[in-house]
């Protein structure tokens, strides 16, 4: 059943910034779900799960804007117009993004654009990679013996060098990287350079929510060789942080039935 405001926006046009967890479909909120039914065009990311995808009607109009790293299939502009202008015409847009819009999904700038364009737009939250890879590998990302604090940070950010990474991890803080695989040992050495203990726990979840999830675990002075000589995969997950160590290495990191991959490098 559709709430009473999401009945009254049938009438015209409206954007949706729709969050879809982290790759698992059984992750997708119901609210999520309802508006893949009744939409008119999805727009989608490249991280959101085919699981998810599987649940949009096959009358839905779907266009792919996959974006990975150094390469765009379209530019944030372009896909801005798009929202815009399909919105105006009386569509009902999903605008479809991994995890969750306002963490390092450029909902903050799709919003900002549908609003200036007088669009109608509404956001539905999604659960964010670092919740559910952390929830699959048994990794509590705040812990009351050891971590009170937990960022959350994208490792393709830009001046990377040029910022203090020294309050974000270690002392009771826990640092989550988002999109760090490209720039792992140059996060590690920075870290390490302002003061971070080189033996710090980290651990590495590849593909995480999903039946391929695997969950590697490290030190954080070995972060840098452990990535390049597992050639770990996007999307990826790195969790620096004493309670790196207290991920369960015998929880199963995939589905019911399938073999977990967990190998610990510490």
């Amino acid at each position: 059943m559709f709430g009473i405001m999401e009945k009254i926006s049938l009438l015209s046009g409206k954007l949706w910034l729709v969050g879809a967890g982290p790759g698992d479909s059984d992750l997708l909120t119901l609210r999520a779900a309802r508006l893949l039914e009744s939409a008119d065009l999805v727009v989608h990311d490249g991280l959101v799960g085919d699981g998810v995808l599987a649940l949009i009607p096959p009358h839905v109009e779907r266009i792919s804007v996959a974006k990975q790293r150094s390469r765009h299939t379209m530019k944030q502009e372009l896909i801005n117009e798009l929202l815009v202008r399909e919105t105006l015409a009386g569509k009902q847009v999903v605008r479809l993004k991994g995890g969750d819009p306002f963490i390092f999904g450029r909902g903050g700038e799709e919003l900002d654009a549908a609003r200036e364009a007088g669009v109608a737009c509404e956001v539905v939250p999604g659960i964010t990679a670092a919740a559910g890879c952390a929830a699959q590998a048994g990794l509590p990302l705040t812990h009351r013996e050891d971590a009170s604090a937990v960022s959350f940070v994208a490792g393709q950010c830009k001046d990377l060098t040029d910022q203090d990474w020294s309050g974000l991890a270690g002392h009771g803080r826990t640092l989550v990287i988002y999109m760090g695989l490209a720039t792992a040992s140059a996060i590690a050495d920075k870290l390490i350079a302002d003061g971070v203990s080189p033996d710090l726990p980290v651990a590495v979840v590849e593909r995480g929510t999903t039946a391929d999830a695997r969950m590697l675990r490290t030190l954080l002075t070995d972060l840098g060789d452990l990535v390049a000589r597992e050639k770990v995969a996007s999307p990826a997950l790195i969790v620096v942080g004493k309670v790196a160590a207290r991920a369960d290495a015998l929880d199963c990191l995939g589905a019911p039935g399938v073999a977990a991959q967990i190998r610990d490098f510490t």
